[in-house]
């Protein structure tokens, strides 16, 4: 990378050089899009989640036109979660694979650069001729001349930019490298939000398993009251069997769970650029995770200029614009300037012996003047392709905005729902132990019981839910937002200033 930087140097003068020397340059000069007529995501008032009345559950507060930290994920409070991200970002096969399209895209433009410059290439051509007898007008010559040529000559050729047509290709080779960049910090964004969001997941699951771990428990001391009463004649052995039916469906969730989340830990082993068999980051619990309170919510203009999908699409229509200034510039005349100098001699001493240089000088201009419309209709092709990049970019701000809104909306309705799942499973834990307590006296059927195991399972599971989606669309929401890529870390060493970005302390987020 750093040999790639000289080399932009190197060809800086080139290209300033190939600039001069175009008269102009033909197509539209790009401007970047304007931002969304529009100050806000929804069709109502931004509201912060706002909870009724009903158990307590922390607070969610909206900071309209705040800026989203570099550290979002932070926002959780969670070191273990923080060190995952590092190992992600330092080992994962995506972003490697996004730095190297970068590199191959800076290459190519680099390598466009050179058009600028005169061409130069050197050649050396020894031969050894015989001339036949039956080639020569006069008849008292020898029968046969033989000699040895050495030819040694440099040939020069420079095509003059005069429609900027390789100005236009290597703005356009620019985009491509500016879009490369871009696909990186999309890709970094989403595998920041995808640890995150398998973290949460992978917590949510522990959770539901404890909860389900605690029902079994109530179930079996449940079957050993039955067990104990139908000995002693006070239930009948239908109530024991149906208990014992209870307590296996109840034990036949657990493998599934457990299932998943042993998958949720491969998907998070795999994001950290890991083997399966690898050991990282210790185990999620939704205890270990806070949730983020002060969430900002970027302005409509501010999200278009740092959501990296929505800067992609905007190097890709700069590219596409830029292409039509070659297509146009190909149906113009163009000039060729060569030079053809270099010495011959009988022999590979004497090349450089007074007498033997020679040169050609020349030059060529040429006009298409008919091929079948095929440069017209390549023009037409690029002005199509501009067009399908500019509906590519006004989708790709369309999405971003629904992305947000979407996210606003769910964590809007987060906060109810956490509630209500709060209510039903203290209201389920309290019916629950009554009827224990009934079931110990003799005092209430069987038929009772098991449904309450049902609704205090079921509601357990559902708080456990409620609680993990509202984490995950927090980070839905952060990803939404674009995430904030630093600004400064656009050099070769892009992986070492995130980290460092990442690691430093972050006094300023609003998140805390």
């Amino acid at each position: 990378m750093i040999a790639l930087a000289r080399a932009g140097t190197a060809t800086a003068l080139g290209t300033a050089l190939g600039l001069a020397l175009a008269g102009c340059a033909m197509g539209p000069d790009f401007t970047t899009p304007s931002a969304p007529d529009t100050s806000g995501y929804t069709t109502g008032p931004l509201t912060s989640p706002r909870a009724a009345d009903g158990p307590a559950i922390a607070p969610q507060r909206f900071l309209a036109g705040a800026d989203i930290p570099t550290r979002w994920w932070a926002a959780f409070q969670s070191p273990p979660l923080d060190a995952l991200i590092r190992q992600s970002i330092t080992h994962s096969p995506s972003l490697q694979a996004a730095d190297a399209a970068i590199r191959i895209a800076r290459f190519n433009a680099l390598a466009q650069r050179g058009a600028f410059l005169p061409q130069l290439q050197a050649g050396v051509m020894p031969s050894d001729q015989q001339i036949s007898s039956n080639a020569q007008s006069d008849p008292a010559a020898a029968p046969q001349q033989r000699y040895s040529l050495h030819t040694a000559a440099l040939t020069i050729s420079f095509v003059p930019d005069i429609w900027g047509q390789n100005a236009r290709a290597v703005e356009s080779l620019d985009a491509a490298t500016e879009q490369a960049r871009f696909e990186l910090e999309a890709a970094d964004l989403a595998l920041t939000a995808n640890v995150v969001t398998a973290a949460i997941e992978e917590a949510s699951l522990r959770a539901q398993i404890e909860a389900t771990e605690r029902i079994i428990r109530i179930e079996r001391d449940v079957l050993n009251i039955l067990k104990s009463q139908f000995k002693a004649g006070q239930a009948a052995e239908i109530d024991v069997l149906t208990q014992e039916t209870a307590l296996a469906q109840a034990e036949q969730t657990m493998p599934p769970l457990r299932k998943q989340l042993a998958l949720q830990r491969d998907l998070l082993t795999a994001l950290a650029g890991q083997f399966p068999a690898d050991a990282i980051a210790p185990p999620f619990t939704l205890a270990r995770l806070r949730l983020p309170q002060n969430l900002p919510v970027s302005l409509p203009a501010t999200l278009v200029a740092q959501r990296p999908d929505v800067r992609a699409a905007e190097a890709n229509l700069h590219s596409a614009s830029a292409l039509i200034g070659v297509a146009i510039a190909a149906r113009l005349p163009n000039l060729t300037l060569s030079a053809n100098p270099g010495v011959a001699a009988f022999s590979a001493a004497a090349l450089f012996a007074p007498g033997t240089l020679f040169y050609t000088v020349a030059a060529s201009a040429s006009q298409p003047l008919f091929d079948g419309f095929t440069l017209y209709h390549r023009q037409k092709a690029a002005e199509a392709s501009f067009d399908q990049a500019a509906a590519l970019y006004r989708q790709a701000v369309i999405t971003a905005m629904q992305n947000v809104a979407d996210a606003l909306t769910s964590l809007q309705q987060d906060s109810y729902a956490v509630q209500a799942a709060i209510r039903a499973d203290n209201a389920a834990r309290a019916s629950l132990d009554i009827i224990r307590k009934q079931l110990a006296a003799g005092q209430i059927s069987q038929v009772t019981v098991l449904n309450a195991h049902q609704a205090a399972l079921n509601t357990a599971i559902a708080r456990v839910q409620a609680e993990a989606t509202r984490l995950s669309d927090t980070a839905a929401l952060f990803m939404a937002l674009g995430g904030n890529w630093p600004r400064q870390c656009t050099t070769p060493d892009w992986r070492q200033c995130v980290l460092a970005e990442s690691a430093a302390a972050t006094p300023s987020d609003p998140t805390r």
